[in-house]
């Protein structure tokens, strides 16, 4: 087989890997990506929830109507319902809008998002092969099916990554400036740039089937169809995931503490139980999905030109969908940073805030899940045996477990905390001016202009998004036209950094004008700088944000997430 040469190199066509490979292309950047999986071949039925946020990144990918128009029918309501079991009881239920009201529905927890692309109930198996598609049929990426990384070395000016074609049983090998590992939990890139995970290796073992039954539909009726039903009662409890809103659906059978192999609880009688249905109830299973719970953050993200990315850099309980998501913008935010060094524009001293922004935020995010992991595991373990009587006690104990359900998980499945909160403090390419920011947590949100945080959204007085306005480098918001911004402008444009100078009036700013004149906004979002007057010294904040210079703004505000590991060399 003949060898390849690239820019960027990455190792792994799922979700992240692809989204990855989508942005450095949008950005100029030639990629190849090695994958093991025929080409087009389905992943396992895993994530099924694409974020807000990433719902942004596809938007501006030019992608999101094909995601969007994927997964349920536009009309099957994505709610969050909780029963006795499948077919039993409903104790309560969290109303999210299907697809088809998503942009104009104005009722419920998950209606008031600050964005343009609010997000979208799908299935793993229906997002990959849009993602597969779009990135085959781009000419600045080459996706290298059937085909294993080994081994890699790095020297002063890349990467050359010894590869294995599995089906010719040959070896070549991709020279590149920059390797990216989106090779998941077992990956070897995290274990070649000598990274470990630190963490809770198990919190819960869930057995997991996916299962055809088409009359499963019709039985849970007369109760109103919902995206996810999770199972309550003193026997087994379990959620129910419709995949394609007819005949296939995932059971997750949730195992106890004392419970600690897949085989522990026999499979057909907790999917039985789980669903509320006889011996004579008919189903076949499409294939076992078994899984563990983990806390698990790597120890380092990076090794001089090797960077790692989703779950080769962090696992844990699935709750909120955030682990495909946060790799996602893990890739978001490497990504740029790649692409304006090897575009010529930034130092590589930029690419030190890829870990320094990306490991303590993911830290923080895998302690809410295996703390809400926690509190779900309490809950379901501590059902009362009369949940189920037709009786005033029973009455009672399912208007309680109901009202506990929906309280404990609306922030869960409404999370736009998680989505829109998140904020980087520990960055030197970012300008701090000691204001600390609003709490993070998973279900609440304050929209802020501190550095460091993601820009507040507006709609435009013309109807647009102000992200669909922004540029592909740095955006430059000005709320006061007579603030003088030439000799920013200039610098900008004395360095090569591409910056797009946004005016907006009062129309614009529908959300409240904040009080700074000026924003300067990086091309993931999140705000570089901000000021009532322009810089008194613009060459040295161009070099900041470039990675010319480390930050010398640091937050006087202490700051809740570890440091992070970096790893720096000489590179080009």
């Amino acid at each position: 087989m003949q060898d390849y040469e690239t820019s960027v190199v990455i190792v792994g066509a799922g979700p992240v890997g692809l989204t990855a490979a989508l942005d450095l292309a949008s950005r100029g950047i030639d990629v190849i990506v090695l994958e093991t999986r025929h080409a087009g071949e389905p992943p396992n039925v895993k994530c099924n929830h694409v974020s807000a946020r990433s719902m942004e990144v596809f938007r501006r990918l030019g992608i999101v109507t094909q995601i969007r128009d994927a997964g349920l029918p536009p009309d099957f309501p994505n709610d969050c319902s909780y029963r006795t079991t499948a077919t039993g009881i409903e104790l309560s239920r969290i109303v999210i809008p299907s697809r088809a009201t998503r942009y104009t529905a104005t009722d419920g927890p998950d209606t008031w998002w600050p964005t343009p692309e609010p997000p979208h109930r799908i299935n793993q198996i229906y997002l990959e092969p849009v993602l597969f598609a779009n990135a085959a049929a781009n000419p600045r990426i080459t996706i290298l099916s059937r085909t294993e990384m080994v081994h890699f070395d790095q020297d002063i000016s890349g990467v050359s990554v010894k590869a294995r074609g599995l089906d010719e049983d040959r070896s070549f090998t991709v020279r590149a400036r920059f390797l990216i590992g989106c090779d998941g939990g077992r990956s070897l890139t995290r274990k070649l740039i000598g990274a470990s995970f630190v963490g809770t290796p198990v919190i819960q073992r869930v057995q997991s089937t996916l299962i055809d039954a088409p009359d499963l539909k019709t039985l849970m009726q007369p109760h109103t169809p919902a995206w996810m039903v999770l199972a309550l009662n003193p026997r087994r409890t379990g959620t129910v995931v419709a995949i394609d809103g007819h005949d296939r659906w995932l059971i997750h059978n949730h195992l106890k503490p004392d419970e600690p192999e897949f085989d522990s609880v026999d499979r057909d009688w907790s999917i039985r139980t789980i669903l509320g249905v006889g011996p004579d109830f008919n189903y076949e299973v499409v294939s076992k999905e078994d899984w563990v719970g983990r806390r698990l953050v790597a120890d380092r993200f990076r090794d001089r030109r090797a960077f790692i990315c989703g779950d080769a850099a962090h696992l844990w309980m699935p709750y909120a969908g955030y682990g495909m998501n946060a790799g996602i913008a893990d890739a978001v935010s490497l990504c740029w940073m790649l692409a304006a060094h090897l575009n010529g524009w930034a130092d590589a001293g930029l690419l030190d805030a890829y870990a320094a922004e990306r490991q303590p935020i993911t830290d923080q995010v895998s302690r809410f899940a295996m703390e809400h992991a926690l509190a779900s595991i309490s809950q379901r373990g501590a059902v009362p045996t009369v949940i189920e009587e037709d009786s005033e006690a029973g009455a009672a104990a399912r208007a309680a477990i109901g009202r506990a359900a929906y309280d404990l998980n609306v922030k869960q499945y409404c999370c736009a905390g998680l989505n829109f909160g998140y904020f980087y403090d520990q960055s030197p390419v970012i300008a701090y001016d000691g204001e600390a920011p609003p709490a993070y947590t998973m279900g609440d949100f304050e929209p802020s202009t501190v550095p460091g945080a993601r820009m507040p959204h507006v709609w435009l007085s013309d109807g647009r998004s102000i992200f669909d306005a922004m540029g592909p480098g740095y955006t430059l918001l000005r709320y006061d036209p007579t603030c003088d911004v030439t000799a920013l402008r200039e610098s900008a444009r004395r360095n090569g950094v591409p910056l797009t100078l946004i005016d907006l009036s009062i129309a614009d700013v529908d959300a409240g004008q904040p009080a700074e004149a000026l924003l300067l906004v990086r091309p993931d979002q999140h705000i570089a700088w901000r000021g009532r007057l322009p810089p008194p010294d613009p060459d040295a904040l161009i070099d900041l944000i470039t990675g010319r210079t480390a930050s010398t703004h640091r937050s006087a505000a202490p700051h809740q997430n570890s440091a992070s590991h970096t790893v720096s060399g000489a590179i080009a």
